[in-house]
């Protein structure tokens, strides 16, 4: 009796700027690489396309495995309610790739990489935000993710943003900062008229840029920017809050609190953004658990893409 052929999964991150893929069978790793952007809202297709068959290619590189012979792929994409965006990753993994499909949102990744399809909150704060949660009987609810004009708290946007709003609330005040002077150094401008032009006329998305100069700032003790991150961490709170809430309206009353799960750049890398939420969820449920290690979202692609049969539900806003 021959045995039977060994299934191959691609699981992929796609995020806003750059994409992690990882090549497996159901029980080992064989490979992962990381390439710029895939995502066509954040990146000229042409590009997009070619970073997407640049990591096809040094996966079968590296473990002789063709993408057209892959079982199954999952993408979990940022802009998952775009349909442009889908229909272009649909059409790259047509062409590109064999093998079932499954497209989910960022998030939903991140938060099998928590939970393996089980009961949780994921907080997501990366250039963008939201926080999802998922009840035992798998009900969805989510707070959050609006975008850069509209939402994303405690986003690396929505942090750049308020610092620079923060100078010249500091200017009314009579208030000093250094994030005046770094602000200006890291734009390369001369002067607070031409922040001015530039920060009411420039794309939001920009002001992602200028997280790293926010926390250097708040590393000096800068009280301004310091005050930028801890009201960073209890937006999220706020999100959170807001899910949590939903889900006990959604379940029994004798339920356990959710347990808190982390993701993305900004609750991976700014302490002082976790410490600021942890501490404002605290005041509100002293015994909720916060996790305090971010999850590695691209490995939630990995578990859905083995385990087809737990494919998203319509995931419920809690507003």
């Amino acid at each position: 009796m021959m045995p039977s052929p060994q299934s191959h999964y691609l699981a992929v991150d796609a995020g806003g700027t750059k994409a992690d893929l990882i090549l497996a069978t159901d029980d080992t790793v064989l490979a992962r690489v990381q390439v710029g952007s895939i995502k066509i809202l954040n990146t000229p297709p042409d590009e997009a396309e070619a970073n997407f068959a640049s990591a096809l290619e040094q996966l079968e590189r590296a473990t002789g495995v063709l993408a057209r012979h892959l079982t199954r792929t999952c993408i979990g994409t940022s802009g998952f309610s775009v349909p442009s965006v889908l229909e272009w990753l649909r059409k790259q993994h047509e062409m590109r790739a064999g093998g079932e499909l499954i497209l989910c949102g960022d998030e939903e990744i991140a938060l099998d990489a928590a939970f393996h399809g089980g009961r949780g909150v994921l907080a997501l704060a990366g250039t963008g935000s939201n926080v999802i949660g998922r009840t035992a009987d798998a009900r969805r609810v989510r707070a959050g993710g609006w975008g850069p004009v509209l939402g994303d708290e405690g986003s690396g946007h929505w942090i750049g943003l308020r610092a620079v709003r923060a100078i010249f609330h500091s200017i009314d005040e009579r208030r000093s900062t250094m994030l005046q002077d770094a602000i200006l150094d890291a734009w390369q401008l001369e002067s607070l008229q031409q922040l001015i032009q530039l920060g009411n006329s420039a794309d939001l998305r920009i002001f992602a840029e200028l997280t790293p100069v926010v926390v250097r700032c708040a590393d000096t003790n800068d009280e301004v920017a310091l005050k930028v991150l801890e009201s960073a961490g209890s937006e999220l709170a706020r999100l959170i809050e807001l899910v949590v809430r939903q889900m006990q309206e959604m379940e029994a009353e004798s339920a356990a609190l959710p347990e808190v799960a982390l993701a993305g750049s900004i609750l991976r890398s700014i302490p002082a953004v976790r410490t600021s939420m942890g501490d404002a969820l605290h005041r509100v449920w002293p015994e909720i658990v916060v996790h305090t290690q971010s999850v590695d979202p691209v490995m939630g692609a990995l578990w859905r893409a083995r385990h087809p049969n737990t494919t998203p539900q319509q995931t419920e806003h809690g507003h």
